[in-house]
């Protein structure tokens, strides 16, 4: 649990227990300041800084400075906001590097009694861990499919039952060192120490999914500025993580080429006008759009928009199907599908996606827990990520501090293996 401390502003002489996420995206970026009510058990929202993004491209830092006085701005907003001083943050990771592994691990129960301990978990996780992975990738996390103890399948956890040999599945997630490090940097260059790194799509579905939804079987698309995360669960596990580089920008963009006016322009006629589906608009409004150059302003249909917007959301879809069924998931998803982030808010897009899918078709909103103080501005698939993220800290899964230095192999820590097990058996018992 994060610690912050009165700001300057703030004449209080107490410190306040809060968990701090932040949110790097390539469209916007997001700071979240939550203090948990040990008695109500409600998450209040103290604190929010939101901003446009400026020096990432496609989840990946490309410009070092503009990313820098980007978290500056929303950490400043989000202390304002709160009167807090924010030391450490849970930090969301994206983009088309992430790739992920499945693997498999064997050891033999270590105790006299061959009875299965801590240390045996951690020591079989590790094993598993041990596949050819890229050199130039670090591992995110590390998560168990099931544990197998003498052929005996399905066990969930494992200490304390007897046995000679235990295997592992685990779902191994990883992503690019030097982004790992860049993200990193950028943070603390801010002063800000980074407690932990966490997968958007994994942090997302800790406000947007529960635990029927997981245990059933859904496949969460959080469709963000640059890139489309996918997490699948079946029986309250994750079983599949997936992302490409479609997604928020790309529609932007075609609005932006197809009307010919600036970006700022196009986002905003997405945001107020978009819709993605041609057969579910029932009124063809018309609205204005500036024109650039001194040129006259032209009057333009709902529906025209659409046949610029609906073909990318297609795309989208079509990918992310692609992923699904690359999964071996497709036919186990009860649930169905649900949409999240900030590029799933265009009209039409439910219908859309419940065309190319088949399948049943929701958008998620942070429903993760009871919330009070700045709930109305947190009901909103934008906030989905950071409010993952802090859900991510609360529900005990963050990592314990992982240096900067050690960011390529944090599993060497000491102080990292000592907490690794009781972080995966969090992850079994809350997803």
């Amino acid at each position: 649990m994060a610690f912050l401390t009165p700001s300057r502003n703030n004449g209080s002489p107490h410190s306040k227990k809060v968990i701090v996420g932040l949110d790097i995206g390539t469209s916007k970026f997001c700071c979240l300041v939550a203090s948990p009510d040990e008695k109500t058990k409600k998450l209040d929202i103290l604190g929010i800084g939101i901003s446009e993004a400026e020096g990432l491209f496609r989840g990946v830092v490309v410009r070092i400075d503009n990313t820098v006085k980007t978290i500056q701005k929303v950490i400043e907003q989000a202390e304002q906001q709160s009167g807090l001083q924010i030391k450490e943050v849970i930090v969301g990771i994206a983009g088309d590097h992430i790739e992920s592994y499945q693997s498999r691990g064997i050891i033999g129960i270590s105790n006299i009694n061959k009875e299965v301990s801590e240390q045996d978990v951690d020591r079989l996780l590790e094993e598993s861990c041990k596949i050819a992975i890229p050199s130039d990738r670090r591992i995110l996390h590390v998560i168990p499919q099931e544990f197998i103890i003498d052929g005996q399948d399905g066990i969930s956890d494992p200490i304390g039952m007897s046995g000679v040999r235990m295997e592992a599945n685990v779902h191994i997630v990883t992503g690019l060192i030097t982004a790992i490090q860049n993200i990193y940097k950028c943070v603390e260059r801010c002063g800000i120490k980074v407690k932990d790194i966490v997968l958007e799509p994994l942090a997302s579905s800790h406000a947007v999914l529960d635990s029927d939804e997981k245990e059933v079987g859904v496949a969460l698309i959080d469709i963000g500025g640059g890139t489309t995360d996918i997490a699948i669960f079946e029986e309250g596990i994750v079983r599949f993580t997936s992302g490409f580089g479609i997604a928020g920008k790309q529609v932007t963009d075609d609005i932006k080429k197809g009307l010919g006016i600036i970006p700022s322009q196009a986002e905003r006629i997405k945001r107020e006008y978009g819709h993605a589906y041609m057969n579910n608009i029932l009124h063809d409004d018309i609205f204005m759009v500036p024109g650039i150059g001194g040129r006259k302003p032209m009057e333009i249909t709902k529906s025209y928009l659409c046949r610029i917007i609906q073909p990318r959301y297609e795309e989208i879809f079509e990918f992310a199907l692609g992923e699904i069924r690359r999964s071996g998931y497709s036919g186990s998803l009860g649930a169905g599908i649900v949409l999240t982030g900030g590029s799933a808010l265009v009209g039409g897009i439910e219908e859309l996606a419940q065309e190319v899918f088949g399948m049943p078709v929701k958008i998620g909103i942070p429903s993760g827990v009871t919330y009070s103080g700045l709930v109305q501005e947190v009901e909103n698939p934008v906030y989905s990520t950071v409010v993952g993220l802090v859900l991510h800290e609360l529900k005990g899964l963050a990592q314990n501090d992982i240096p900067f230095d050690d960011v390529e192999e944090p599993l060497k820590s000491e102080k990292t293996k000592k907490s690794f097990f009781k972080k995966v058996k969090h992850y079994l018992e809350e997803l």
